[in-house]
Parts: structure tokens; sequence; C-alpha cells
């Protein structure tokens, strides 16, 4: 496909690609991808510039009813044709305004995430926030879930768990990776690898670089595909092109992929490490002399994103059951601290390359839940808070910290329990992210209210399964 820079880039290869039909897409303040198409013909220079129109009460988190109109305002150069549709498409991501002023719209994850990269070179710090998230997924073959006011449950399937080595398949060929051990064995026990490379050439086809992808640790179909390192708002909008490759491509198959951090008990979650680095001049600003490699800048950094963290988990653990993910013994990231090397600490300092280019720091918390223009634009807010007033990270801890004696594991800090916990706590810390107007005080009310009120609660309010095998006997 042709490069697009500019509305007339858009116009010409709709024209020349014989494109039918022209999808214009957004992110909800949740964090779910939203779209509405128009017919290919009616797209002129004008639309692309001037945007065009759409009802903003009926996106959660958005505007209210006496409100509702916005435009939608899309980004030339962050068009692909899409792999999927039966109709030649073109997917346009979009940035959000108010009809009325012109003005960015503060509850755009997109614009917020803008606003954080303007924010960072503004301060003289660095000129460019490198991401490269690792974004793990299941894929099942069949997924059944139920709640009312007499019963509820859920049912995952996958060919490949390991509670079906007795099950009667006819045949039941036996290949399926232990609990825990799907990290990396070869066809048959992995038996996704044609379906994931397929994910992979696909998102490498649609402008998405890939640097690999493989069988995760957990059975039952889990996976990983890492995105080649990029800037903010690029990789964001990259990681929204890769869960949506990754779902329809296992939808193509009668399979159904999930991004949801712990759908199986006893067995390791979807985590989404996120590798971060601030870069100025063509330079590296994280790498240096000091421990693992790194400068004092990176150092600083650390230290404003362990300070933050609760807050932080907030925005890059959004859900009830990102907690059931965040224990122990499932190498999550519980233990807020860093090291070289160590998965058991929440920030990883990658020892695999000794370029200088190379290095970087490892958040090890998110899962790709998240929002990503929200949970990027949080971890640089809280790395310049670190550099800013020159937060020390105290010492690294090498040692497995699962493994550290009870009175030493005291002294270490810990992410919170409960989404609750979170929004308590980033209810609490938020100063950091209102610097340079990138987060607004009606941002961050919003969302703690939404998460607190459509899920905090809404689990609170509902009777668990298990409680009825814990209780149900009790005198």
């Amino acid at each position: 496909m042709a490069e697009l820079k500019t509305a007339a880039d858009v116009v010409k290869l709709i024209k020349d690609e014989s494109v039918e039909v022209v999808d214009f897409r957004f992110m909800d303040f949740p964090g779910l991808w939203q779209h509405f198409s128009v017919p290919a013909r009616t797209v002129d220079e004008d639309a692309i510039v001037e945007g065009l129109g759409f009802d903003g009460s009926s996106i959660r988190g958005w505007q209210t009813i006496n409100e509702s109109d916005m435009l939608v305002k899309p980004v030339a150069e962050s068009g692909f044709v899409d792999p999927f549709m039966a109709r030649k498409t073109l997917v346009l991501i979009c940035n959000i305004s108010d009809p009325l002023t012109g003005e960015d719209y503060t509850r755009d994850p997109r614009n917020i995430a803008r606003k954080a990269v303007n924010y960072l070179q503004s301060t003289g710090i660095a000129d460019t926030a490198y991401f490269g998230p690792e974004a793990e997924f299941f894929v099942f073959d069949d997924v059944r879930f139920d709640q009312n006011e007499h019963e509820g449950y859920y049912h995952v399937e996958s060919e490949e768990g390991r509670w079906n080595t007795g099950r009667d398949e006819q045949p039941n060929l036996g290949y399926k990776p232990r609990y825990k051990e799907g990290y990396f064995p070869v066809p048959p026990t992995d038996s996704l690898q044609d379906l994931r490379s397929e994910m992979m050439m696909t998102l490498e086809e649609i402008g998405v670089p890939i640097e690999a992808q493989h069988h995760e640790v957990a059975t039952g179909g889990q996976g990983e595909i890492d995105l080649r390192f990029d800037e903010l708002v690029t990789m964001a909008d990259n990681l929204l092109k890769y869960k949506y490759v990754v779902k329809n491509t296992a939808r193509r198959y009668n399979k159904t992929a999930t991004f949801m951090p712990k759908p199986i008990f006893e067995d390791n979650g979807s985590g989404m490490h996120t590798h971060m680095s601030f870069w100025k001049g063509g330079d590296n600003l994280f790498a240096g002399d000091g421990y693992a490699g790194l400068s004092e800048t990176a150092l600083y950094a650390i230290g404003g994103i362990l300070q933050h963290a609760g807050a932080l988990i907030a925005i890059t653990n959004p859900t009830t059951n990102s907690f059931k993910r965040l224990v122990p013994g499932f190498e999550a990231p519980v233990n807020l601290a860093y090291s070289r090397r160590n998965r058991s600490a929440a920030i990883r300092i990658p020892m695999y390359f000794s370029s200088p280019k190379s290095k970087r720091i490892e958040f090890r918390c998110p899962d790709a839940s998240s929002n990503p223009y929200l949970g990027f634009s949080a971890m640089v807010m809280a790395a310049i808070d670190g550099i800013t007033n020159k937060i020390d990270p105290g010492d690294p801890l090498d040692r497995d910290l699962y493994d550290l004696p009870p009175e030493e594991l005291a002294k270490v800090k810990t992410t919170p329990g409960s989404l609750r916990e979170a929004l308590e706590a980033l209810n609490a810390d938020h100063e950091f992210l209102l610097k340079g107007d990138v987060f607004t005080e009606d941002v961050i009310e919003t969302w703690v209210e939404y998460k607190m009120e459509n899920e905090a609660m809404a689990i609170d309010l509902r009777p668990h399964p298990w409680e009825f095998a814990m209780y149900y006997d009790m005198a």
C-alpha cells in the first residue's frame, strides 16, 4: 500500500486501490475500539480534514445526551486496508474533537497520549518515548458464561487444555502442554504455530513490524506476538491493530481469542510486559554506566514508576480480573522492586543485549486489558516525575523475591490487591498525571467513578460460585 501522509494521499489511494468502504475507528474511554463506515465515494479531502460527526453520548464514559455531538478527525498516516473484510475497506484511526470549539476532546485517550508526548518534549528531558509491549493472549475453542439472579458460571474449552488429557476425543492424541510448561515446546504440543504465524504475517502486511511469536507458559492455547518498539502514539495504534488481528484471525478458524488477564485457574495469566526508554537527539537516555548499564536518568525514571505504582496500576491493570493475575507464584510481578534479569520484580532491566541502543526498562505489571494510550501515557508521566524530582528507587533486589524470608519480604512494597484498592491509590495520588494538562481532573474523576461503579461494585454485589463451595453448609 502507498504511504499515507496527507488527506490528498488518502483520496488518491481510495481511487488507485478501488477502495469501496472507509472505516473510521477510535478508542472509547475504557479501552475498546469503536468504528463506523461510509461508502468510499463520499470521502474527499474536506471529510478527512474537517472530520465527520457522531453521537458521543453513546460512547462509554463520554458525553451527556445534551452535549452529544462530536467529531472524528481521521489521521492519514494511520491508514491500512482491513485484511478481514469482504469489501475492500480502508481503515483510518481518528482523533476526537468538539464541533463547536474545535478543541481536542479531553477524554479521547489518543489525545491524552499525544499530550503526554508533547509534555515530555516541553520538559526538555527527551524528545521521544519508545515502547515495546509484550501482550499475551489465549486462543480457546469455546467459551460460555452467564450470570443472573439464580446462577453464575463460566466455561472455557481448548483442545490444548491439560485438563483434557482424559477426554474421549476420538482420538485423543495426548499432546497437551502441562500446566506452566507451555514455553516453548515445538509442534505437535504447540498446536497453534500456524495460527500465530498467520497472525504475525497479517500484522506485517498491514504495516505492524513484528519481532517474534511463540507459545506462552500456560496450557490451553496461551500465546504471544512481540511488536517491534515504536514511539508512544504509534505503538498504541499498533497495539489496537494487534488485538484486532489476533481476534479476527482466531475467529476465521472458528476459535476465539481473549486478552483477559486470568481466564484459567491455577496457571499463568496473560500480562503485557512493557519496555520503555527515553531518547533525545538520537541518543538513548537510559543507557549509562550505572547498575545494569543504566543511566542516572533511567534510575530516577524507575523511582518515579515505583513511587506511583499503585496509581499507575489503576490504569495499566484496570479490571477486577487483572488482580487474579497479580498474585505470587505465577511469574506475576507483585513486588514493587527493580532488578536486572529478575522476572519476579515489578521492573526488570533486560540483559539480552550489550548495545546502549537496546537499554531500556521493563514494567512487568501491566496487562492488555488496559487502554494503551492511557497506560503508556501514565508510565511516561510517572517517569518524568521521577526524573524531575530525582526520586531514588532504592537498592535493586536481585534475589528471587518469592523466596525472601518473611522479615525481608515485609520491607518490600507490593502491588494493590484489588481494583478498588488501585482506584483508591489513583484517587489519592494523581498530581503527577495532571502536569502539562496531560490527564485532567475530569479524566481522573470519570475514570475512578466509572471503574468503581461499573466494575468493582458490580463484582462486589454478585455471589461467586466458589462461595457456595466454602459457605453453603455453614451452620
